[in-house]
């Protein structure tokens, strides 16, 4: 009777400790089930023949030069340096006006014919230089000084860009610097280099000023025009840059979607330096990773929906 009791015990014991292994392998089989359901479902995947279909560009992680830049306002105008105040010789009447505002004239061209007012001789009033008629003060009949600006010439194959540097930025902004010009209203930018930094602040406003001698062959920078500079303040050299077109917000955090073996994951990542094209990455992205550069749009609204998550790749 004690042995079938002790057998009986064993057979218990054993019953228990079979159920209780085969309850820990099923729970731990159920883990790995989930956290691999769990790591597919953070997976976007998507076949390398459609990604031109969905814009996706991709590239590996490397280190980049940083441009840093400001911007200041400005505004196009006439090149002094260029410009003509025409004068009459001696004092008299108009007898005759040839020129309007907007004609092109030539060096040496008649502009206007006067009769002195003590020889009663005509004579011709001329242009001192090449260029283009901007102001004129002068009528048929006026009687004129030797002293009256008659007409204003100016040659506008060049223009002056005028720059108002904020206080903040004066040290930073120096002769020989390059300038992106922009006018914001769909012309196209074009470069010059900052060739003169006023040596004092101007006073009612505090601002510096600077120049930019622009060529203007077909007329389209007119003088008056506001316009915006970009000036190129210094090159940095950083570990990691990467487009500003590869950050995605997931969940209010940025990301970079990165090609793994089975698709694009995407990549918590911290920021560093940055301009209006490229970021600084000072984690979350290793060097030689392989990552979106454009079109993760696309990926964070399908990673967003699961569309391509497990069980639906394309």
């Amino acid at each position: 009777m004690k042995k079938f009791i002790i057998l009986h015990l064993i057979l218990l014991i054993s019953a228990f400790l079979s159920s209780c292994i085969s309850k820990h392998e099923q729970d731990e089989h159920t883990t790995h089930e989930e956290h691999d359901e769990h790591y597919e479902e953070n997976i976007v995947m998507l076949p390398k023949d459609e990604w031109k279909e969905f814009g996706i560009k991709d590239a590996i992680a490397e280190s980049g030069e940083l441009k840093i830049y400001v911007t200041l306002p400005g505004q196009i105008e006439v090149n002094q340096d260029h410009l003509a105040h025409i004068v009459p010789r001696f004092p008299g009447v108009v007898k005759e006006v040839r020129k309007s505002l907007g004609d092109q004239v030539k060096k040496d061209e008649v502009l206007a014919i006067i009769e002195g007012n003590e020889s009663l001789s005509p004579y011709e009033l001329k242009s001192l230089t090449e260029g283009t008629v901007i102001d004129k003060h002068i009528t048929l009949g006026e009687g004129l000084s030797d002293e009256d600006v008659s007409f204003v010439i100016a040659d506008l194959s060049t223009v002056w860009v005028t720059l108002s540097i904020y206080q903040r930025y004066l040290p930073l902004v120096v002769e020989g610097q390059q300038a992106l010009i922009s006018t914001g209203h769909g012309a196209p930018d074009t470069e010059g280099t900052i060739s003169y930094v006023a040596p004092v602040v101007e006073e009612n406003t505090r601002t510096g000023l600077a120049r930019v001698v622009l060529s203007n062959p077909h007329g389209l920078w007119r003088p008056g025009m506001f316009i915006t500079a970009k000036i190129l303040v210094d090159e940095i050299d950083v570990p990691l840059l990467v487009p500003r077109s590869a950050l995605q917000m997931i969940e209010n955090q940025t990301h970079v979607f990165v090609l793994t073996d089975i698709g694009f994951k995407p990549h918590p990542v911290t920021l560093g330096r940055k301009n209006d094209t490229h970021v600084e990455v000072t984690s979350g992205l290793i060097p030689g990773e392989r990552y979106v550069k454009e079109g993760g749009f696309t990926l964070k609204a399908e990673f967003s929906k699961g569309a391509f998550g497990a069980g639906h790749a394309h």
